[in-house]
């Protein structure tokens, strides 16, 4: 009886497991779909070189640079929260199956402590973005290089795909190891979260040639983290989306 009775609380868990995932990840896609709706009705500057500059990263339309900020955190915690959520669930799930008892608390503070480093690295993109955008729009020199630097970033992001380096995040990427504490489940959390931050350099430094809040490019980006993190017997799925960076990449430094 006690079996039964414990078999069902687990399904129950799991199911609970599942609800709140799924609500999280519509809730995600929901918000990014709103703050894409609001953003692209900002202006963007013809540029030398031919290409657009948004003001995402500036405080235009009577923005302060504060708001300014604050509306691409935003933003990329929703987007990031979209893209991310369906491979970390993964990893939650194999977390949780690896409990005696599921402990909400330990899941709660392995969560926190991962969405801690993908929001500090959001705020360090928007820093590098205001300093890129306005020495782009004080130095015509570089803004007419941009279009070809755009592939650079894309080909390089595709050598980085290939390598071993990101062969060795991406492994790490897949499990994170049990443990009994909230601050050691924290810290596991925050360092599940750098190696994350780490193996999708090349294709978030991808997304942003694109465009950041190109749901098309995001789109894409998610299906290539998650196949990467969730196909783990294909070992050639990094290598596949690499070459099709580098193909990508050449295409738009000879354009």
């Amino acid at each position: 009886m006690n079996a039964i009775i414990e078999g069902n609380n687990a399904h129950a868990s799991h199911g609970r497991f599942v609800a709140v995932t799924a609500l999280v990840f519509l809730a995600s896609v929901m918000a990014t779909w709103a703050m894409h709706a609001s953003m692209s009705s900002m202006s963007e500057l013809p540029m030398p070189g031919g290409w657009m500059l948004s003001s995402t990263f500036t405080p235009m339309c009577g923005r302060t640079w504060l708001r300014a900020a604050a509306g691409f955190i935003g933003m990329w915690i929703a987007m990031m929260t979209a893209m991310m959520l369906p491979s970390f669930a993964a990893v939650l799930w194999g977390y949780r199956v690896t409990m005696d008892r599921v402990d909400v608390r330990l899941l709660s503070s392995l969560t926190a402590g991962y969405a801690f480093v993908w929001t500090m690295s959001g705020i360090a993109a928007f820093v590098l973005g205001a300093i890129f955008t306005e020495a782009a729009m004080r130095l015509p020199a570089l803004a007419r290089c941009v279009p070809f630097a755009s592939g650079v970033v894309v080909l390089l992001a595709g050598v980085l795909q290939c390598s071993k380096w990101h062969a060795r995040l991406l492994a790490r990427c897949r499990h994170v190891s049990h443990c009994s504490d909230m601050r050691v489940a924290w810290l596991d959390g925050m360092r599940h979260g750098l190696h994350c931050v780490a193996c999708c350099a090349g294709l978030t430094a991808t997304l942003f040639v694109f465009g950041v809040m190109d749901m098309r490019a995001m789109s894409l980006m998610t299906l290539a983290i998650t196949a990467e993190r969730l196909l783990p017997s294909f070992r050639r799925v990094p290598q596949v989306i690499g070459i099709g960076l580098l193909l990508l990449g050449f295409i738009i430094m000879v354009r």
